[in-house]
């Protein structure tokens, strides 16, 4: 029974050292300008917003504004990637061609077993939640999309982590939850707070935990056209 979460079928990723990570849409090639765009990053999260300063992005915040519901039979990775374009694109419209942007869209979401884990409703669905977790193995995929505001081209690309996660009692979750660490978070925790101390092992982009996958996002941005610098 999936309780509050979403009901999905199992999907079929392939595999890439240090985690899992599908690309669609465009190759990664660098477009050719003779300035490079402007970024808007079309997410209020503040844990995206301190990805992108932490690795020297300039950008502004425009949140994009969409019916964010899964559709029936989707699977995690389908779900992901449409949200991420639809993110993307809605705000890449809005903008208008000139002068031409590029707008980053991205969605994270938590899966254990057959069932995505969305942003707690209440304290005690955060319990929930949290207590599911607790002595398991889950996944964590986000969905990223570079939408150029001129041309609506797309470059797109998903990456899978995996967290395990020690028990814990229920006092312990809740005095978690208490602290208000679990609101607005999928799956209910914070793997940068005071959540890491019920993770006992990450396989894969820890960023992507986070919610952006930092290494994928710099080399779609750049070959969008965003002045970026990749080690």
């Amino acid at each position: 029974m999936c309780g509050r979460g979403y009901p999905i079928p199992r999907p079929n990723c392939s595999k890439r050292a240090g985690g899992k990570t599908r690309r669609a849409g465009h190759t990664l090639r660098s477009m050719s300008a003779s300035q490079p765009l402007p970024l808007l990053l079309a997410s209020s999260s503040p844990r995206r917003r301190e990805l992108l300063a932490r690795a020297g992005l300039h950008f502004e915040v425009r949140p994009a504004q969409i019916d964010e519901a899964p559709l029936p039979r989707e699977t995690p990775s389908a779900l992901v990637a449409r949200l991420a374009d639809a993110k993307a694109l809605d705000v890449a419209r809005q903008t208008g061609t000139t002068p031409a942007r590029v707008v980053l869209g991205a969605d994270t979401i938590v899966v254990l077993d057959d069932c995505v884990l969305g942003k707690p409703v209440s304290e005690a669905h955060a319990e929930e939640m949290l207590g599911r977790l607790m002595g398991r193995t889950h996944r964590v995929i986000t969905g990223v999309a570079i939408a150029r505001s001129d041309t609506l081209e797309l470059w797109r690309a998903s990456v899978e982590s995996r967290v395990s996660m020690r028990m814990a009692d229920r006092e312990e979750i809740r005095a978690y939850v208490a602290s208000g660490e679990s609101q607005d978070k999928a799956g209910a925790y914070a793997v940068q707070g005071e959540g890491r101390r019920f993770i006992e092992r990450i396989e894969g982009s820890e960023t992507n935990v986070i919610g952006l996958p930092l290494d994928e996002t710099l080399e779609l941005l750049r070959a969008a056209g965003v002045a970026v610098h990749l080690p």
